[in-house]
């Protein structure tokens, strides 16, 4: 018997076969649980072909910029589900490319609104959307978002992105406070840098795996695969005491400061 046996799954961001929210389906589906899969109309046949691989025949098409298209899809998530959904996962982010790069000074007022309304905001408006159905799950209901240390840390390039995380996580804190009582718990995964499609659009990724293999003290990257199982730790009954957490998976890079990755350096 799966760790998920029964339980209803919405994992929505699911763009192509690399992304983190694929993985994480795939990893849900194979611990037993029914998994709605959630993308943008420009990815719909790629993720329709994905969904079957799983016997998944549910792809919902939102854009989460619109209210009506988050109230809509969770419509059609509570008639899918009979009016239960145990777990939501949010694997949404976006932001301009332009300011990926470069000084993070230069970010205009429309690309940060974008980033934010659709990198943090979409959680929330998730969360308000899905809450009676989570509500509805006897044995408490478990959320998670993915997010990346440039949130708290400057990782240069990554400029607007950290802001929109830094703003993600604190939303991830204010949920879980807010939604504890309801037996909804709320967590995010920061995963170290993997290898997605998305991610290889930012600026100095590559430097970043690097400095993982060397610094990091497992002295290696982390893998899809890896991530994908911390996530459905968070959804099983074996976390049921954790809400409003910021789970690094990233090989213990997280206890490091910048020096002391110097300082190793200098060993060798």
């Amino acid at each position: 018997m799966g760790l998920l046996e029964g339980k209803n799954a919405l994992v929505i961001g699911v763009a192509n076969k690399m992304s983190l929210a694929w993985a994480i389906a795939r990893a849900m589906h194979a611990q037993g649980a029914h998994v709605a899969l959630g993308c943008v109309e420009g990815a719909r046949k790629r993720v329709e072909k994905l969904g079957r691989e799983i016997g998944c025949d549910q792809v919902l098409v939102c854009d989460v910029r619109k209210d009506d298209e988050i109230e809509g899809l969770f419509q059609r998530i509570g008639d899918l589900f009979q009016g239960r959904l145990d777990i939501l996962v949010h694997s949404i982010a976006y932001a301009d490319l332009k300011y990926l790069g470069g000084e993070f000074i230069g970010v205009t007022r429309g690309a940060w609104n974008e980033a934010l309304e659709i990198s943090a905001y979409s959680f929330v408006a998730c969360m308000r959307a899905a809450r009676n159905l989570m509500r509805a799950a006897e044995e408490g209901a478990s959320a998670m978002t993915l997010t990346y240390s440039g949130g708290r840390e400057v990782v240069p390039g990554y400029n607007i992105m950290g802001i929109a995380k830094a703003a993600l996580e604190s939303s991830v804190r204010y949920l879980a406070y807010d939604l504890g009582p309801e037996k909804i718990r709320v967590n995010a995964i920061s995963p170290g840098p993997v290898r997605t499609i998305s991610a290889l659009a930012v600026a100095g990724f590559e430097t970043g795996l690097k400095t993982m293999e060397e610094h990091a003290p497992l002295l290696r990257n982390v893998l899809v695969e890896e991530v994908a199982h911390t996530a459905v730790f968070l959804a099983s009954s074996l976390s049921s005491a954790i809400t409003g957490c910021i789970l690094p998976v990233d090989a213990g890079a997280h206890i490091l400061s910048r020096p002391s990755i110097a300082r190793r350096e200098l060993k060798r």
